[in-house]
């Protein structure tokens, strides 16, 4: 049985180099599916630590192994971590601020690549006593559907060898650092885009009478396809629908030709979800055609809402208990963010929590997806120990109920 205690020193040692990797992996962000440099960082990293890794040459993909002594035939735990970066300016003053302009990793996945990678280097430290095998999985394309795990799960990732259990985790900045955070069941939701186009009849903007005014037909359209949720949906499953982008390319005096707008709906509800995005689809037709307008839509598809197992979060969250103590662990409830970890658990019986990083005395406060977002580095050592800590448990439960069931 392997001691908590032991796993922490190892964190404890990591520590340093896992900030190194962090900080090397922010100041070089690439986008969704070009993670081409860093997968070639990640690879070289593993194999330098004597950990075998495979990377795919389309997708950038990684996957490495981690097997326990004399189980080849044992249980064998996923650890997902993903690559992309977003396209944003990251705001000056950090000494490894990227140096990608417009390209920053203002979600956390350098934090998660380092965590995943740290937890590999603590794993290998104790393969001799590991009962099973450890996949370690870094993915490309979260951040940009339809994502980059369908394609890694299309290609046999959970495959060869066979995973029983999928963890990842992710940062979260209204959590203090040293605390994480678990949600049994649904936890995030499912994710679609949709583009639309109004095009209309351009012309002066004191002759509104000789023209079909896209600005207004997209306004009244914004407004209208809100009631597909207030008065469609079931009050009782959670919907969002929100427009981002309302380009109309006109001015003070003209009436452009087209207005062009982007949005995302959100829900818990597979069902639902499918008939609202057929409204979507039937109403925008509708309503511009009848105002006078074209429409163009479209659609898309974007990842399936998240649901963590509740036998495997569950373990998940005793581990953690275990590891940090009961003060540091809180529930969470669902949120209306996405992530493609959730093809994961339509496959595999997975859980996917998060990491505090937020540290105010030191400033670090501000939400991911901005020019702002950090991270307390002290969270590298509590992620990469949780994660192996979490993986551990995972396969000696794994094994002893194999043993139960020979």
């Amino acid at each position: 049985m392997i001691d908590k205690e032991h796993v922490r020193s190892l964190a404890e040692r990591e520590q340093t180099d896992a900030v190194r990797l962090r900080r090397h992996l922010h100041a070089c962000p690439e986008l969704s599916f070009s993670e081409e440099r860093t997968a070639a960082f990640i690879a070289e990293e593993l194999r330098a630590s004597g950990i075998e890794a495979r990377v795919d040459d389309t997708t950038h993909g990684i996957v490495a192994l981690v097997a326990g002594g004399g189980t080849a035939d044992g249980p064998i735990v996923a650890l997902r971590a993903d690559m992309d970066a977003l396209p944003i300016d990251e705001d000056e003053g950090r000494e490894y601020r990227s140096t990608n302009d417009g390209v920053m990793h203002a979600c956390g996945h350098d934090g998660h690549m380092a965590s995943v990678l740290t937890a590999g280097r603590i794993l290998l430290a104790l393969r001799d006593e590991l009962p099973g095998t450890i996949k370690l999985i870094f993915q490309p394309a979260e951040e940009r559907a339809p994502g980059g795990a369908l394609a890694m799960i299309e290609s046999g990732v959970l495959e060869s060898p066979r995973v029983d259990r999928v963890f990842g985790q992710h940062v979260n900045t209204e959590l203090p650092v040293g605390t994480v955070g678990f949600a049994s069941g649904l936890f995030m939701a499912s994710a679609d885009e949709f583009y639309i186009a109004v095009r209309g009849r351009g012309g002066h903007a004191a002759k509104p009478h000789q023209a079909i005014d896209p600005v207004v037909i997209a306004s009244t359209l914004v407004v209208t396809l809100q009631q597909i949720i207030s008065r469609n949906a079931d009050p009782t499953i959670p919907s969002v629908l929100t427009f981002g982008r309302f380009t109309a390319n006109g001015a003070a005096n003209v009436i452009p030709d087209t207005v062009e707008m982007a949005g995302t709906f959100r829900t818990f509800d597979d069902r639902w979800r499918e008939e609202a995005i057929e409204r979507i689809r039937e109403t925008t037709e509708s309503l511009v055609t009848m105002l006078g307008g074209e429409a163009e839509i479209r659609i898309v598809r974007g990842y399936p809402a998240l649901f963590n197992d509740p036998q495997t979060t569950g373990s998940a969250r005793a581990r953690a208990v275990d590891y940090l103590g009961e003060q540091c662990v809180v529930d969470l409830r669902p949120e209306m963010w996405a992530e493609d970890f959730a093809y994961y658990g339509r496959h595999r019986p997975s859980c996917f929590y998060n990491l505090g990083v937020r540290n105010e005395e030191r400033g670090i406060v501000h939400p991911v997806h901005t020019s702002r977002f950090d991270l307390d580095e002290d969270a590298l050592r509590i992620g990469s120990g949780l994660l192996a800590w979490i993986a551990i448990g995972a396969l000696e439960s794994a094994a002893n109920e194999g043993d139960r069931r020979r």
